[in-house]
């Protein structure tokens, strides 16, 4: 009862001061609505991220050669900070992937290698392309969701007879070609910084921009991928053998358990080998470790914007000081009719909680729009957390209690006989 009869005081003294109550919120509703904006676009960009890892392959484990930890424990690729670089022997060579194929027959599907070219410019005349060449075996296509169009992507055979073929993007083909031209057994000119280079165009994909990279560059500036035999790609390169592959596992292999059988299997491999080891990797500790990245980021800011809350809850205490002090005689006359300290006390501390409850809404409100605003002009969709809102809520009801217990305290202590002399 006594609740009830405190909350009708409360809302009846903040109808009394609308322009001074609505003004110590806004402390309260810019720190909700940051709190709340910033995890919402958080979560969206997490969501979006993760979603978009996942359709990359949950089948796929990434091997790569990296320097040891100190003390020959495992470190993560560039934890050692050392700038040394493998030598030939160090890395992965044709016969160690074969002997590695035939040792996991019936578990990997394929694997995917790849060496990057640079850029290039396709051209013919005053038509032109821009191009990431980028040597390739015949399973990049599988681990990179390679989706073609026409013909065929780089095959084994090519790769062994060092042709010089090429498979481009639709891009490309609109660019280079008139329409209505098939443009598999065409040549394409690429020039490079030195040389030019002519391929046999053999297969056609469908380019689709990133979504971790969105291309800022018109449709027809746009630089897409030209994939070129591995084998080809590497022929001036200073190394042979590979650094790091993408391995792909049949159906029903359980990614994570074949995760630690791979490493057990290199281990062996680099048991020997002082200063480097193969590292391994699934997709779903990537995304683990994505997921955990981001979600400590939006954590951080969030807790930098919610210093604005402990500037709304010294507003909300100030606020309430003056109260006290301008209802003294108010709180006289209770006191010398018979009411308790007590129930003088939860009379403004109620008040104080209600007027952080409000800001609280309005700041969840706002935080959830400008969240949504905020992701949709990001391209991401639009993600709200249940658990923020409640938190957010839970936060607002601490913090009128907290900031609103020491004017209260401050009322029920006052005597009332110098209370009601009080002018």
């Amino acid at each position: 009862m006594h609740l009830m009869e405190n909350i009708v005081l409360a809302l009846a003294a903040l109808q009394a001061n609308k322009m001074r109550a609505m003004l110590t919120m806004i402390g309260i509703v810019i720190g909700i609505a940051s709190v709340i904006a910033i995890v919402s676009i958080g979560n969206s960009l997490t969501t979006s991220i993760t979603e978009t890892m996942e359709s990359m392959g949950a089948n796929k484990i990434m091997v790569s050669i990296r320097e040891r930890g100190e003390e020959g424990r495992r470190g993560g690729p560039g934890m050692s900070g050392s700038e040394e670089e493998p030598e030939e022997s160090d890395l992965l060579s044709d016969d160690d992937l074969e002997t590695f194929m035939e040792h996991f027959s019936d578990k990997v599907e394929t694997i995917s290698l790849s060496y990057s070219v640079g850029s290039a410019k396709a051209q013919d005349g005053r038509l032109y392309a821009n191009v990431n060449v980028t040597g390739a075996n015949d399973g990049y296509a599988t681990a990179n969701n390679v989706e073609l169009v026409s013909g065929r992507f780089i095959a084994e055979k090519d790769v062994k007879a060092l042709k010089k073929v090429a498979v481009v993007s639709d891009r490309l083909v609109d660019n280079m070609f008139t329409a209505g031209t098939d443009p598999l057994g065409q040549e394409v000119k690429i020039y490079y910084d030195e040389t030019i280079e002519t391929y046999t165009i053999v297969g056609v994909y469908e380019y689709e921009a990133s979504d971790f990279a969105p291309s800022s560059a018109s449709e027809k500036d746009t630089t897409t991928s030209l994939y070129i035999p591995i084998s080809l790609a590497k022929q001036d390169a200073e190394t042979e053998n590979y650094q790091s592959l993408t391995v792909i596992t049949k159906t029903g292999v359980e990614v994570a358990f074949f995760s630690e059988e791979l490493e057990t299997y290199f281990d062996k491999i680099y048991e020997r080998n002082t200063d480097w080891e193969a590292g391994v990797m699934n997709m779903e500790s990537a995304i683990d470790n994505m997921t955990s990245m981001l979600n400590t980021v939006s954590i951080a800011v969030a807790v930098i914007a919610a210093i604005s809350l402990l500037v709304g809850g010294i507003g909300v205490m100030n606020i309430m000081l003056v109260s006290v002090t301008e209802r003294t005689r108010e709180i006289g006359t209770r006191k010398a009719l018979g009411a308790r300290s007590s129930y003088i006390r939860a009379q403004f501390i109620v008040e104080s909680v209600i007027i952080c409850v409000f800001g609280g809404i309005i700041g969840i409100i706002l935080g959830l729009l400008i969240g949504a605003l905020g992701a949709n002009l990001l391209g991401y969709p639009a993600t709200a957390s249940a658990a923020v809102i409640v938190i957010s809520v839970s936060v607002t009801v601490l913090i009128g209690i907290f900031f609103g217990y020491y004017p209260a305290n401050k009322a029920a202590k006052l005597d009332p006989i110098e209370a009601l002399r009080y002018e």
